[in-house]
């Protein structure tokens, strides 16, 4: 619900703070940019916040008009990309760590920048612009290399992110007000891939995109509802596949990082809406059931090293595999329990097979806080589940002796 008066927060700014976005690189650390041209990065103690807190890490000032645009690059540790959307239409990237600008690309854009979206390797990263263009820039050389001029011919703002194979998805409005969503091959700008018109509302779209499953959510500004779509390689590219639908109209959006998803529970995302009267969780799940604990839907997910500064534009990102994540010392975990069973064995004369069945089951609890799990309890646990497993094997052979011999007794050979 609605949170205290008196509840502490950040306010260091001295004017409206315009967006946010947590680091990618550590979880306690989060960037603002405000109405009073400064980006500021704060570090969140790891027990919350208990008194106000108005002192950032590093406070960053080089712009001189509003800061409305702040985002993380993706794999370059301390590397933070900041867009002003006054009338200068400046893009800076920092060096967080020391406070110093690595680039400043200033005549690219004519006028208002919407958004600005790295892509998964961090080599590139686009911007949609009021003048209805987007531009995929190269940081590296300060040079425009794609520009989609009228990407959507509306006049109401719109946006642009990277997806699958360096291609870009677009939202925005028709001339004729209707929202859109398109999609554009990066080495044939010439005409979009597909354009799906969705509805007549006026909010504006903002997309979500999941690269490990290839999933497309799209949430508006004022609606009640979450589209969400498949982006495959094969016409019509865009597959509908469903609607999440609240009461509450969403005033914002947030969406968690791949590594705090349970995938005990088949979580493959999860959003944080904002309304009116509270922040609400919504969980999206796959229903499947698997025959161990480990195979959620969404077997890995990018696990970005730590690099100094933006590399070339090799892909060079790590995969974390999520199913046996848990395992693992970076993951959060507080309590470990584990719980075997292996029910005994049975046959029935009347029916031909030999019944069986063998359970294994696995029950870990994560704490609300990152707690480096002891290496030693690992193996142990490591080493007892390939005991388990050899267990399991030789109750299978069993099992296919005791039905090779019933066969026999059955047919009178023996």
């Amino acid at each position: 619900g609605r949170i205290d008066k008196a509840y502490p927060t950040v306010c260091g700014h001295t004017g409206p703070v315009l967006d946010i976005e947590w680091c990618p690189h550590n979880d306690d650390v989060i960037a603002s940019g405000s109405e009073d041209c400064a980006v500021k990065v704060w570090q969140i103690p790891e027990n919350g916040l208990v008194v106000p807190l108005m002192e950032p890490v590093v406070s960053l000032e080089g712009h001189s008009k509003r800061v409305g645009v702040v985002t993380w690059h993706p794999t370059a540790r301390n590397v933070l990309l900041s867009a002003d959307t006054g009338c200068d239409n400046v893009v800076l990237i920092w060096n967080v760590g020391t406070g110093e600008e690595l680039y400043r690309l200033e005549d690219q854009h004519p006028d208002l920048i919407y958004n600005a979206c790295w892509n998964r390797n961090g080599s590139l990263f686009c911007t949609a612009c009021k003048d209805k263009t987007v531009r995929v820039i190269d940081p590296r050389r300060e040079t425009v290399v794609v520009a989609i001029e009228k990407a959507h011919e509306g006049a109401r703002p719109m946006r642009a992110i990277f997806v699958a194979d360096n291609k870009i998805l677009t939202t925005g409005f028709s001339r004729m007000s209707e929202r859109q969503i398109a999609l554009w091959d990066q080495s044939n700008t010439s005409d979009s891939m597909i354009v799906q018109e969705l509805d007549t509302s006026n909010g504006v779209l903002l997309p979500f995109y999941d690269p490990d499953t290839n999933i497309l959510y799209i949430c508006g500004k004022g609606d009640s509802s979450i589209r969400y779509f498949e982006l495959t390689d094969e016409s019509p590219y865009i597959h509908f596949l469903s609607t999440f639908s609240s009461k509450e109209p969403q005033r914002g959006m947030g969406f968690m990082p791949k590594r705090g998803l349970d995938v005990n529970k088949c979580e493959i995302a999860r959003f944080y809406k904002l309304h009116e009267r509270k922040c609400e969780p919504i969980i999206m799940t796959v229903p499947r059931k698997y025959e161990l604990f480990f195979g959620p839907p969404s077997s890995s997910t990018a696990l970005p090293p730590a690099k100094e500064e933006p590399q070339p534009t090799q892909s060079f990102y790590a995969l974390l595999p999520l199913a046996t994540g848990y395992l693992r010392p970076f993951v959060f975990v507080s309590c470990v329990n584990i719980g075997v069973k292996i029910r005994g064995f049975s046959v029935n004369s009347k029916s031909p097979g030999y019944v069986a069945s063998v359970g294994l089951t696995l029950t870990v609890r994560t704490g609300t806080h990152a707690q480096t799990a002891d290496s030693a309890l690992i193996s142990e646990l490591v080493g007892e589940i390939k005991a388990l497993k050899e267990t399991v094997k030789e109750q299978g052979d069993r099992i296919e002796k005791l039905e090779s011999k019933l066969a026999k007794i059955e047919d009178g050979d023996v």
